[in-house]
């Protein structure tokens, strides 16, 4: 009986590290020409890239990757227009994505409040801006008052 129970404690020792290895091992990306996979073990991650190599594999790698740098390019132009308002700027609509006069009536439940006298609000993004009509001069500034 004694070596039954150390046999299987012995077998339950070995078994422990096999079944640590398999719950460590992470997918972190599939592309078309490789998967990236992360194996974690007892305090360190190593990375490894397993290649899939074959001309059709490669044609879709170089497509894949020509439309993520448009997509990125795109996102950077967009980023260079789109301007982070601050109370006290001067407001030039010409960087201001989906600029338009808002009625305030139709946010008042997301904190847009009646504009004073001489100030309006407009869209600026999801952003809602008090401009002041003589001076172009911010006057608030409520982010994410608008979303659909």
């Amino acid at each position: 009986m004694k070596k039954l129970a150390i046999a299987a404690i012995a077998a339950s020792i070995f078994a422990l590290p096999a079944a640590a290895d398999a719950q460590g091992r992470t997918v972190i990306r599939e592309r078309p020409n490789a998967t990236v996979v992360i194996n974690r073990g007892n305090g360190y991650q190593q990375r490894q890239v397993i290649q899939h190599n074959n001309r059709a594999n490669n044609r879709a790698a170089r497509q894949y990757n020509r439309a993520v740098r448009q997509d990125q390019r795109a996102y950077r132009q967009d980023q260079r227009a789109y301007r982070q308002w601050q109370r006290g700027q001067r407001f030039d609509q010409r960087y201001a994505p989906n600029y338009r006069a808002i009625n305030y009536r139709s946010y008042a439940n997301r904190g847009v409040y009646a504009p004073p006298r001489g100030y309006q609000w407009v869209q600026s993004g999801n952003d809602a801006v008090l401009i002041s009509l003589a001076s172009g001069l911010i006057g608030a500034v409520i982010g994410g008052a608008i979303f659909n």
